[in-house]
């Protein structure tokens, strides 16, 4: 036994694999899990690195992080909707133009919301509302399980892996808020003795910022892992695909 296989034996017989919830390659998902995975385990940001350009370009304020994740997550939640209950009328050959054409109109829903609610966040945020139409998380999640899945896990999976989102966009814009501006949600926090880091409100602060986080979420799970021994994972709904 090699490969793959032996891998998977290795972690089954692992002390304490059962007990960290250590999920084996082919093994089916908890609704539990579904919702977890994506707040965590598979974070969208911190571990699969996808949602960066909104991540990096207006976390400079916790309103606008704020802003954008909440919108991102009504996308993702509507789109996951749509997407699992009209999954066996969808075509296998337009399924990625189809999911395209939904998120686009959650997205077009979410512009005009937040024009008419928010005008000064919006126009903070400018053309990266109109950019989650072409955020691979979204449409990662439709094609990897909302278009296999019924309708309830699929929105566990969304809900996780928006809040997920919205937990790395407030982590990144209070940081850089409060360093940048010392201040949260606009409140003084350092008071008027503090010299602020300009440079965590421009653009090189979100990478320093992303930088940091992923250094220390690096160091933690690094310290998981010497506890229990871990294979390397696809997201969920990948492996399968690369099986066949």
């Amino acid at each position: 036994m090699t490969g793959p296989e032996s891998a998977t034996e290795l972690v089954r017989h692992a002390p304490g694999a059962h007990e960290a919830g250590v999920l084996l390659p082919g093994q089916t998902t908890t609704p539990g899990h579904d919702f977890l995975r994506g707040v965590w385990e598979e974070n969208p940001v911190l571990v699969q690195m996808l949602g960066l350009c909104p991540a990096l370009a207006v976390t400079n304020t916790v309103a606008n992080s704020l802003a954008m994740g909440l919108a991102t997550f009504f996308v993702l939640t509507g789109s996951s909707l749509l997407v699992s209950i009209f999954k066996n009328l969808i075509p296998k050959e337009v399924r990625i133009a189809s999911f395209i054409l939904i998120i686009a109109t959650f997205v077009t829903i979410a512009d005009l919301t937040l024009a008419a609610v928010v005008p000064n966040i919006h126009k903070a945020l400018g053309a990266f509302i109109a950019l989650i139409v072409v955020n691979c998380m979204i449409l990662g999640r439709q094609e990897a399980f909302a278009s296999k899945r019924p309708v309830g896990r699929a929105l566990l999976d969304a809900f996780g892996t928006g809040v997920g989102f919205i937990i790395a966009m407030v982590m990144m814009g209070s940081i850089r808020e409060l360093l940048g501006n010392g201040s949260l949600l606009g409140y003084s926090v350092f008071g008027p003795s503090f010299e602020p880091w300009i440079i965590m409100i421009l653009p090189p602060g979100g990478f320093l910022t992303l930088g940091i986080i992923l250094l220390a979420f690096g160091w933690w799970r690094g310290r998981k892992a010497a506890e229990v021994p871990m294979v390397r994972r696809w997201p969920h709904g990948v492996a399968s695909r690369r099986a066949a």
